[in-house]
């Protein structure tokens, strides 16, 4: 075991770097040659041909040069576009992968913060002092961190599959000439909640009030429970399972309304004081998701109007064939979407488990 510091046992920036928009100008979608922006993770390719006197070729680590760190590992041929390229100068002396791992750990530290965005700091990247394990140590170590990262990208593939193929039967299953055609005017009227006044709401408070901005996340404005249920006694109020339905801004982002104590924005946030015996509200969820609704852009907001929402069509199946697809898409929604028993808390639960067992193999004494 020694003690060392990055600059000593890593090279930085001795690549050839292009512009981001000579980058994005090479991209063919296919080729050998990885094309490595410094902000996203564009699966982009070029070939060697197009790549030209650009062209590199080793085992590096990216990081972006500000406010966004992003690293990425490649082994191969690459062009990168405004990165700091890091390889290990010595393989025998430090594993790329093990680099990248100890990378990840404290990537955090190398970005301080300025007026504008965090930037990368060479200073404190170049001095940080690590213990560095002999190479069959580290070789050790990166076999266990990759079987973390392997997995982890297997799950993303199943669940990036799946996503397809959700998508694929929720069109299939709502979308057929055969369903009677109706407008939404027919199923009940647009309603909203009696408006709420930027002085009648508090930073802390008893009932959350959702904006446009916060709908469908979390709220940071209250109203007081007196004002709640005064408004919800007297005025338009959603039920239990109605949907709410974004008019501006994130325009069709939907929430089913669980029956919490919420309040809701009027006049952006809405919902159909539906009829269930015409169209379930489980059902009418999934129609929402797969409306290109006819937005009004003439002011200087664009804006989904009550009219607008009456009179767009939809196709409506009987009764018990909306109960079945709604069962078979709430089996896939909860397999892509849920949070706590689907693919994305697998995944969630893996990162966990791959950043606690780096933190414990890479410091060390």
């Amino acid at each position: 075991m020694i003690k060392t510091t990055l600059k000593k046992i890593v090279d930085r920036n001795k690549f050839k770097q292009v512009s981001a928009s000579i980058l994005e100008q090479m991209n063919k979608g296919e080729g050998n040659v990885k094309l490595l922006p410094s902000s996203k993770n564009y699966d982009w390719w070029t070939t060697e041909k197009e790549a030209k006197d650009n062209l590199c070729l080793g085992k590096v680590i990216t990081m972006g040069r500000a406010r966004y760190s992003n690293t990425k590992y490649h082994d191969g041929l690459f062009v990168s576009s405004n990165n700091h390229v890091i390889n290990s100068k010595d393989e025998k002396v430090l594993n790329p992968r093990y680099l990248y791992h100890l990378i990840l750990e404290n990537e955090k530290k190398f970005y301080v913060d300025t007026s504008t965005y965090p930037k990368f700091d060479s200073n404190i990247f170049d001095n940080l002092s690590i213990n560095l394990p002999p190479i069959d140590i580290q070789n050790e170590i990166v076999e266990v961190l990759d079987k973390f990262t392997e997995l982890e990208a297997e799950l993303e593939a199943e669940l990036e599959a799946r996503t397809k193929q959700y998508e694929y039967y929720k069109n299939k299953l709502l979308i057929n000439d055969k369903f009677r055609k109706i407008k939404l005017s027919d199923i009940g009227p647009v309603k909203m909640c009696r408006r709420i006044f930027k002085n009648q709401t508090t930073d802390k408070g008893d009932i959350p009030f959702y904006k446009i901005g916060t709908f469908g996340v979390e709220a940071d404005a209250y109203i007081s429970r007196e004002l709640f249920l005064e408004y919800k006694d007297k005025y338009p109020f959603p039920n239990k399972s109605d949907v709410l339905l974004s008019a501006s801004g994130t325009i069709g982002r939907r929430v089913i309304y669980e029956g919490e104590d919420a309040y809701f924005q009027d006049s952006n946030i809405v919902w159909i004081d539906n009829d269930e015996t015409i169209v379930l509200n489980k059902y009418l969820y999934y129609l929402y998701g797969i409306i290109d609704w006819k937005v009004s852009s003439g002011g200087t907001i664009s804006r989904l109007y009550n009219k607008i929402i009456l009179n767009t069509e939809v196709l409506v199946p009987p009764f018990n064939e909306q109960k079945r697809i709604v069962s078979i898409l709430d089996k896939f929604s909860s397999l892509v979407n849920d949070i706590k028993e689907g693919l994305p808390a697998e995944i969630e639960l893996r990162r966990k488990q791959y950043k606690y067992y780096r933190n414990k193999l890479l410091t060390f004494e």
